[in-house]
């Protein structure tokens, strides 16, 4: 027998439904702000990557799928979705276009990491970008708009954490200060953490290693070191939150694991599932198409990951929607009845009626049996004396009451339900 790969997960027919409602609630919010949908491959060249999501990331040392296809070229199935939607923007010459792009997605993605609870190497996120808008109402929109999304999945648990990491210049007086912090406890560190001292040690403080993250609880914050602009702009930010309602902390933690973020930054995070994770989480990224070789356009946006998200919403035991049910059953007593059954289905499902009709040629009672278990909401029962009457006799399921409708009447009938 050939096994699932190691980190995926099949999605059941049993399953389905929470998913789809997940996907359609992030549909609906993600338009309420006017939003739109945008698709891009599941694989992109890794060069995208390199320059996209940055050469000191843990996603591109460690955690990429990556391959030569056969024109010898590098290709990289994408580890998440900025990157690609920046590619797009710029292919698509979307900064000539109607400004802001206002831009969501719904996409799998790929990290090789050990597997564990809400974390696989194949996962779904949704996400939103936002293009050609530099003030802080751009951000709080994003913010509010995964907020409300949040609220409408039931989950009551999840707390805001924001931080502002500055603008370049910020962090070139924030990074000093980082490598005379750090340089005399280098020999105490992860090999990452070495890595990371010299190419970016800002990255330092998202190091999830014991030993560093005792290190790095006494570092000096980049809230400290924001020049004038950056520490207006994440105050504007802060207003609009508390004008909008919606509860936060500060987190001076908070980097991000990308490097293509700026200013703002914020997570949604939660311990209803165990140890705090994050559901949902993202920020501001000004640089990121300047990193690609482009014009600079001003950005923002977050990505939540889907099974994370389902994980929160059963240990928040948040309200799930039933699986869908057919709203009748046609049971046949014999061949000639089966196949009137059949026919009637057909009719009612070209009018828009959710239908079954017995394919195993089951017992009467089988059939009622199974139709009980997909929680069809009338049985209409047809044999030999239904034929000839030309009626089926409808049974209501939930009350257990019954009456002979006629064929042609069927579709009335049903719809009032």
């Amino acid at each position: 027998m050939i096994n699932i790969p190691k980190g995926t997960k099949d999605v059941l027919p049993s399953q389905s439904h929470l998913w789809q409602f997940v996907e359609e609630t992030a549909r609906k919010t993600a338009e309420l702000f006017s939003f739109k949908e945008i698709r891009t491959p599941v694989f992109e060249h890794t060069e995208l990557f390199l320059r996209g999501v940055g050469d000191t990331t843990d996603i591109v040392t460690k955690e990429m799928y990556t391959f030569l296809d056969k024109g010898n070229r590098s290709i990289t199935l994408k580890p998440e979705g900025t990157a690609g939607v920046a590619r797009s923007f710029i292919e698509n010459g979307m900064a000539g276009g109607v400004l802001p792009a206002k831009m969501y997605y719904l996409i799998p993605a790929f990290r090789y990491e050990r597997p564990q609870a809400g974390r696989l190497r194949e996962f779904h996120q949704f996400g939103v970008e936002l293009y050609g808008a530099s003030g802080a109402q751009a951000d709080a929109e994003v913010i509010i708009l995964a907020d409300i999304f949040l609220k409408k999945l039931g989950l009551k648990q999840v707390k805001l954490q924001i931080n502002s990491i500055g603008c370049k210049e910020c962090r070139a007086a924030y990074h000093a200060a980082l490598k005379e912090y750090f340089r005399p406890h280098l020999e105490e560190m992860c090999p990452d953490c070495n890595a990371r001292f010299e190419k970016n040690p800002m990255r330092i403080i998202d190091c999830k290693d014991e030993r560093c993250r005792k290190i790095t609880a006494g570092a000096p914050r980049i809230l400290d070191y924001l020049c004038p602009d950056c520490a207006s702009h994440f105050d504007e930010v802060k207003t609009l939150l508390t004008e909008a309602g919606i509860a936060y902390e500060i987190n001076p933690s908070i980097v991000r694991g990308l490097d293509y973020y700026s200013r703002t930054v914020f997570e949604f995070v939660t311990s209803a599932a165990g140890a705090q994770g994050t559901v949902c989480g993202g920020g501001r990224y000004d640089s990121l198409l300047e990193q690609m070789g482009e014009k600079s356009v001003p950005a923002v946006g977050f990505a939540a990951g889907m099974e994370r998200l389902l994980m929160v919403m059963e240990a928040e035991n948040a309200p799930m929607p039933p699986m869908s049910a057919p709203t009748c059953y046609f049971a046949g007593m014999d061949a000639p009845s089966r196949q009137k059954a059949f026919s009637l289905a057909t009719e009612l499902r070209k009018a828009g009626i959710s239908c079954e009709v017995d394919l195993m040629n089951r017992s009467i009672k089988a059939q009622f049996k199974y139709a009980d278990k997909v929680g069809a909401n009338y049985v209409a029962v047809i044999g030999g004396n239904e034929l000839l009457e030309g009626a089926a006799q409808v049974k209501n399921m939930k009350d257990s009451t019954s009456e002979k409708v006629k064929f042609e009447e069927l579709a009335q009938y049903l719809f009032k339900d």
